[in-house]
């Protein structure tokens, strides 16, 4: 008799075990095994070994048939069960992996297919069509799309986060921590009883003093240095937002600064010159303008649109140098100097800081990376079979999106959402900002070589964003072309990869709207462009994301840095401001407290977190693309270290974009 040892891998989420009798079959091009009975419990997180004897050698594995039926104590109580993986041991000391990742009812067999990469075109495998035919048809019942907000990319369609299908929900581990740390954050930050209190701050004192517990040492930083010029232009570069900035070819016709303006903080240079010479810089925050502002604690609170001018010092300081904090320049528009007043030149970054706030958090957090996160996962779970190459290098990296945006949905930007209460951008603004940063949505603009070469940033000093992630983007692009270029030999083998081609009609459909301006491809012909296409895309959801994400608490835990909604308008005159005047335009105590308990939540790592590079393993069999994955994290981890070695002289060091330190997906 021909032995099989057959490992049978039970899913980590809650309730994915199963008392029920599972029964396996061997499926192969000599023949079949008999159903044989696995007499062991699925419990949660299991793996489960059992042989499986056959009086012949089956040859190439092609499928395993997994059924089970209800135990007789239990009646016929549904009692399904989530399979991960089934991996087989062949007598010849061979290895079969069969992906699974399904839930399976008593008495409904489910066959899975042997987890090498196969392309549809490949003759080879045209008996296996139907099979993919099926399997898609299905999911696309469950994966289906849905319009969030008219002139935004299309989300999955489901009620709450309840009725997801379990293999993308989160784990037991993750759905605990979750419901856990939310519940005792507030305890945490010793924050009880601040959720109801309208009042205003009295002073800065205060503020510092109800938020002294679990503060990091880079919010401690930001704390000390919030006020400084010098760390208002380096967040520019290396905070939470490092997306708004570009070099200043020419100043905008609606933002009259004169040499006069700005000869003190240029040295008595010419701002001409130093413009010429590609040393000065702005952030230009236009879509702001015209957007409502939120209604909150009952109080109309406002927004400003505004335009920074910065320079870069001999010394390779950018420092703010002009700031005027509406679009329309006029007698009631004055452009503020730091040579001004100390509080008018507080407030007018105050109000630059508001609006960097609300382009972070709206345009590119939520729309760039998580709302184009779900666009990639629910077309590849609608369009690509698991046995697909793109399937297995793409899936792990949509790993507790949905749910983690379903949440997102449902917590922060609802009706009732802590956004939507509690931004200065919340209410009927958010939709109305969030379409305007979809119109400037762009594919170049997600590549970050083609992003940072556009706004001109490729030499600007001490930009460890740029350095990081222009590094990581090449180690994924290479990693990327390696893969795809193991499983697709030619142009010609993507043109006939009709999975593929439906595959990328969806995202341009449904995500970027088929709007033809945002230079998204509607088909591939090229293998190159399928390689830079599935770059972007785990660029985008994982260490673009990572960058965006992770600082959230540390930048932004300390209100004044970084303000959710501020309660005054735009500064209109010179030479009014005062201490009370800043505190009277700070949000309100509960509104504050809010956003740093949302703050701190996002910026969490979870226990069960998976680093960059992971999550390959259990789905490509064959020794190629084995070979390669390692290759891929042994780079991850030389870079991880070489960060390291940049970061002790620093005085703030930039972790954000660590390998280790980022996440392979959108899961938080």
């Amino acid at each position: 008799m021909m032995k099989y040892t057959v490992k049978v891998f039970t899913g980590e989420m809650m309730f994915a075990g199963t008392w029920n009798s599972v029964y396996v079959k061997l499926v192969s091009t000599n023949g079949e095994s008999e159903r044989t009975y696995i007499p062991k419990t699925a419990s949660q997180g299991s793996v489960i070994e059992h042989n499986v004897f056959c009086p012949f050698s089956l040859g190439h594995l092609e499928f395993v048939v997994l059924e089970t039926e209800p135990y007789c104590l239990l009646g016929y109580i549904k009692n399904d069960w989530f399979c991960s993986k089934v991996v087989v041991t062949t007598p010849e000391g061979d290895t079969a992996n069969f992906p699974c990742y399904h839930w399976i009812s008593g008495y409904v067999p489910l066959m899975i297919r042997e987890g090498t990469g196969k392309l549809i075109f490949n003759e080879t495998y045209r008996r296996a069509i139907e099979e993919r035919k099926k399997e898609l048809q299905s999911r696309c019942e469950v994966y289906r799309w849905s319009i969030y907000a008219e002139g935004l990319p299309q989300i999955m369609k489901v009620a709450s986060a309840s009725d997801l299908p379990a293999e993308v929900r989160f784990s037991f581990t993750k759905d605990l921590e979750m419901k856990f740390t939310a519940a005792k954050v507030w305890v945490e930050l010793k924050l009880e009883g601040l959720s109801t209190n309208k009042e205003q701050w009295k002073s800065l004192d205060e503020l510092s003093h109800v938020f002294n517990s679990h503060t990091t040492d880079i919010y401690e930083y930001v704390e000390k240095n919030w006020k400084e010029d010098e760390f208002f232009g380096y967040q520019l570069l290396n905070g939470i937002n490092p997306m708004m900035i570009h070099r200043c070819s020419k100043l905008p016709e609606n933002f009259p600064v004169t040499e006069d303006m700005v000869k003190a903080s240029l040295f008595g240079k010419s701002l001409e010159e130093e413009i010429q010479k590609g040393n000065i810089f702005l952030v230009n925050y236009k879509r702001l303008h015209g957007v409502t502002a939120n209604v909150i604690n009952g109080k109309q609170h406002f927004l400003a649109a505004p335009l920074c001018l910065l320079y870069m010092t001999p010394e390779d300081k950018l420092m703010p140098i002009a700031i005027q904090l509406k679009q329309d320049p006029g007698k009631d528009n004055p452009i503020f100097l730091p040579t001004d007043s100390k509080y008018d030149w507080l407030l007018a970054k105050i109000f630059v800081r508001n609006a960097d706030f609300t382009e972070h958090e709206l345009n590119f957090h939520l729309l760039r990376t998580h709302l184009l996160a779900e666009v990639f996962a629910v077309s590849t779970l609608r369009n690509l079979p698991m046995v697909h190459p793109l399937y297995k290098l793409l899936i792990s990296h949509f790993r507790y999106t949905l749910q983690i945006n379903t949440l997102a949905r449902q917590a922060l930007i609802s009706e009732n959402g802590v956004i939507t209460e509690n931004a200065g951008i919340g209410g009927p603004g958010m939709i109305e900002f969030l379409k305007k940063a979809m119109a400037s949505l762009t594919y170049s603009s997600l590549c970050m070589p083609e992003d940072i070469t556009e706004r001109g940033l490729s030499s600007i000093p001490n930009f460890f964003y740029r350095d990081d992630g222009l590094r990581l983007w090449d180690i994924i692009h290479r990693f990327v072309k390696k893969v795809i270029c193991y499983y697709y030999t030619c142009d010609s083998d993507v043109q006939k990869d009709s999975e593929l081609q439906n595959w990328i009609k969806d995202i341009f459909f449904y995500g970027f709207l088929s709007e033809t301006s945002t230079g998204i491809p509607q088909s591939f012909s090229l293998v190159t462009e399928l390689v830079k296409f599935i770059t972007m895309v785990i660029f985008t959801v994982s260490v673009q994301h990572a960058a965006v994400n992770n600082g959230q608490f540390d930048f932004g835990g300390w209100m004044p840095n970084s303000p959710i909604a501020l309660q005054r308008p735009p500064l209109t005159t010179k030479g009014q401001c005062t201490e009370s005047t800043m505190l009277k335009t700070f949000p309100d105590i509960n509104t504050t407290a809010h956003d740093m308990v949302t703050a701190y939540l996002l910026s969490k790592q979870p226990t069960d977190f998976v680093a960059l590079g992971n999550g390959y393993q259990d789905l490509f069999s064959e020794k190629a693309p084995l070979q390669l994955i390692h290759k891929f994290q042994d780079e991850l981890k030389k870079y991880n270290v070489e960060i390291q070695h940049r970061n002790v002289p620093l005085p703030l060091p930039y972790t954000y974009l660590s390998p280790n330190n980022v996440e392979n997906s959108v899961a938080l």
